[in-house]
């Protein structure tokens, strides 16, 4: 009996790590190679349909970001501008169409909008997404075109999942967005990492149970995205530029729970606001309360702009 566990130790003692290995090198790859989603002619009859309730008209936007990555959406004008541009950024997975509803609020507001597909997403090009740290420098490729035919009083930057992260570590690096209202970001991208590893149940599973496979995964991150996790980091973002910023999410958001907003509100170093949806899920605040939505990141904006007209 001895003689047989003795034989059997060194495979168990090996099983644990091998099984982290596995699972994480399966982890990986999801990461940067997310699913794309195509912009469909549907999604496209849609947004016509959407443009024309607000009689506004779209046009083809292609950028060429820092490393060549090509960058595809529209830029839209309103009716009756107002001077602003607000640019949208959907989730991971996601595309342009994703972000209607917002477009659609702003424009009957006057806000002229750009909505992009992230790189790797939609109809842009790029090998990996890397949610924010290329990010930043499409972004600031996006307001360089921008601002050739415009000449925006405000920028503000909205996004959600994904798009908000992005949003927000993009205004640290850039003097020109004005403001940023973010629905449901991350922490930092090691943080949510726990949160998926732990199948959204509770991020303990993935920093205990589940932390080797989390780490084998965020090592090939790394190694294939050339760049470090910790430093994909929306909560060290808003601590480096007092940047004014509204941070939404839902009381019942499973994917990033509230504590994530939490978090990077705390550690905000320039005027903030935060606003907890009773019963929305991820990135579900505009259909869960459509009207005070609106209202908050209309007035959120506004507040802006008339302090930049008053100075």
């Amino acid at each position: 009996m001895k003689r047989r566990l003795v034989l059997l130790a060194p495979p168990l003692l090996l099983l644990p790590p091998f099984l982290a290995a596995l699972v994480g090198a399966l982890l990986a790859p999801g990461v940067l190679h997310p699913a794309r989603r195509p912009v469909s002619s549907t999604a496209v009859g849609r947004a016509d349909q959407m443009l024309a309730r607000v009689q506004a008209s779209r046009t083809e936007m292609i950028v060429t970001s820092a490393d060549g990555t090509i960058l595809r959406g529209w830029r839209v004008t309103p009716a009756r501008p107002n001077g602003d541009w607000v640019e949208l950024f959907h989730g991971v997975s996601d595309n342009r169409a994703g972000m209607l509803g917002h477009a659609e609020l702003l424009l009957r507001s006057g806000y002229g909008i750009v909505m992009m597909d992230a790189r790797n997403h939609g109809a842009s090009s790029g090998g990996i997404a890397t949610f924010g740290w290329l990010e930043r420098n499409d972004t600031q490729a996006i307001s360089d075109a921008l601002f050739q035919t415009a000449k925006p009083h405000c920028l503000f930057f909205l996004g959600e999942s994904m798009g908000a992260s992005i949003a927000l570590q993009s205004a640290a690096v850039d003097p020109r967005i004005d403001g940023v209202v973010a629905e449901s970001p991350f922490a930092d991208l090691r943080e949510v990492s726990y949160e998926y590893a732990g199948l959204h149940l509770s991020s303990w599973l993935g920093r205990t149970l589940f932390r080797p496979a989390v780490s084998v995964a965020i090592g090939r991150v790394e190694k294939e995205g050339g760049f470090l996790a910790n430093d994909v980091s929306p909560i060290k973002a808003v601590a480096r530029r007092a940047c004014p910023v509204l941070l939404i999410c839902g009381s019942e958001d499973r994917t990033i729970p509230l504590r994530h907003s939490t978090v990077i509100f705390n550690a905000a170093c320039g005027p903030k606001e935060l606003w907890c949806v009773p019963g929305a899920g991820h990135s579900a605040a505009l259909g869960a309360a459509p009207a005070e939505f609106e209202r908050r990141v209309t007035t959120f904006f506004q507040r802006i702009h008339q302090r930049r007209k008053s100075t």
